[in-house]
């Protein structure tokens, strides 16, 4: 039975990625075109009414680039995500979104906290972090990546920038943390060899037949049943031989 591959390429890698990307545009195209203003519709804290942003604050930004900067480390961590791990991404995602979202509420400034930053510290935390807690080689590369390219975002979960919802970033930072943790034993195992199962063995392998007890190569090793009957025939000749004699 052929074993399931842990990282296999999908159109939900790129597709769902870039239906985010389209929906916050889309949403940004439409504020413009049609004079509309969505900011009521972000985090509120303190607010009732301001737990709606929980869900509607990704998709609004207050300008072109405010968007433009959110779009690009969206489209390339959701891709991760859901390449790397496919299985658990749309819980990452929506647990990610209340998450984040909820403790933006708590602990948030009074104003109207929007954007999609937070979901983008969500994904850049919980990818580190799982890759660091699995012990998997690519998964590890992957969150050295992550650092690599998007580390300098840890500045912005101090208040260094009043204009900035510090507070939305450091929630989705905690946030991936969390996840990480909670979906630790959800680790992709990497494909065994054939000599690393357990009905492996040694004696029936092509490649080790090329080897004898002392690991001399063997250029054309010869099945048993010729060398057995190569030996039969051998004997017999000799044997015909000695009555000849």
């Amino acid at each position: 039975m052929k074993q399931s591959q842990p990282f296999t390429f999908s159109p939900g890698v790129i597709g769902y990625p870039v239906i985010f990307v389209l929906v916050i545009w889309i949403v940004f195209w439409f504020e413009i075109r049609f004079g509309f203003d969505f900011n009521n519709f972000g985090v509120r804290p303190g607010k009732v009414e301001g737990l709606r942003g929980v869900i509607f604050s990704p998709f609004i930004h207050s300008g072109i680039k405010h968007l433009f900067n959110n779009t690009i480390p969206l489209f390339v961590l959701s891709m991760a995500l859901f390449y790397f791990y496919r299985k658990i991404s749309w819980q990452v995602l929506f647990l990610g979104l209340l998450s984040s979202g909820l403790l933006t509420w708590l602990i948030g400034r009074e104003a109207n906290h929007i954007g999609a930053s937070g979901i983008i510290y969500v994904l850049a935390s919980f990818l580190f972090f799982k890759g660091v807690f699995s012990r998997h080689y690519r998964l590890i590369a992957l969150s050295l990546i992550v650092v690599f390219l998007y580390g300098g975002m840890l500045w912005y979960v101090t208040p260094i920038d009043p204009e900035i919802s510090w507070e939305g970033h450091l929630s989705g930072l905690i946030s991936g943390f969390f996840l990480s943790l909670i979906y630790r034993k959800n680790i992709a195992k990497p494909p065994k060899y054939e000599w690393e199962k357990p009905e492996y063995r040694e004696e029936e392998d092509d490649f080790m037949k090329h080897f004898d007890e002392n690991g001399n190569f063997i250029e054309d090793p010869e099945p048993e049943e010729l060398k057995y009957t190569y030996h039969y025939k051998y004997s017999n000749q000799e044997k015909e031989g000695d009555k000849d004699f």
